[in-house]
């Protein structure tokens, strides 16, 4: 989770401490007063069904019961995440693809041996995109058990 801190957006690690002080409850402790209110939207608005309440530097998280339409919450939340992860992923496949054209016609690779490396970058591809599947249906499993 990120905060608008400081001009940019900044991870919650980097501007408060995290604890759990009962089950049930999260205390999020802002080390700068100033921050406090973008500390708080920033839970609010992260999509997990958070209502934060601020007290000053320190900001309590209530956690929500865990019954089935919550669950069903979370599991679109860790499905959005592997969506995320699945195009970044992509990304990456297209970077590696435009480096082997580009050495490719700059003369530094053959046509075979450009071939070779894109069948081994789409590989590498396909193995990452399952294990994210993977993941994310043991995930939705682990959520979904009652």
């Amino acid at each position: 989770m990120t905060v608008d801190a400081y001009g940019s957006r900044t991870p919650l690690s980097q501007v408060a401490t995290v604890t759990v002080p009962e089950p049930r409850m999260l205390s999020v402790q802002v080390w700068d007063r100033s921050l406090a209110n973008a500390v708080e939207k920033a839970i609010r608005d992260s999509g997990l069904g958070l209502n934060p309440m601020g007290e000053g530097q320190i900001i309590r998280v209530p956690l929500p019961e865990l019954n089935e339409q919550r669950r069903k919450e979370l599991s679109k939340v860790a499905h959005n995440y592997a969506e995320a992860a699945r195009v970044a992923v992509r990304h990456i496949r297209r970077d590696g693809m435009d480096a082997l054209k580009k050495a490719e016609k700059d003369g530094d690779m053959s046509q075979d041996d450009v071939k070779k490396q894109s069948e081994l970058v789409q590989k590498a591809t396909d193995e990452m995109v399952s294990e994210i599947d993977t993941i994310v249906a043991q995930k939705e499993k682990e959520i979904m058990q009652v």
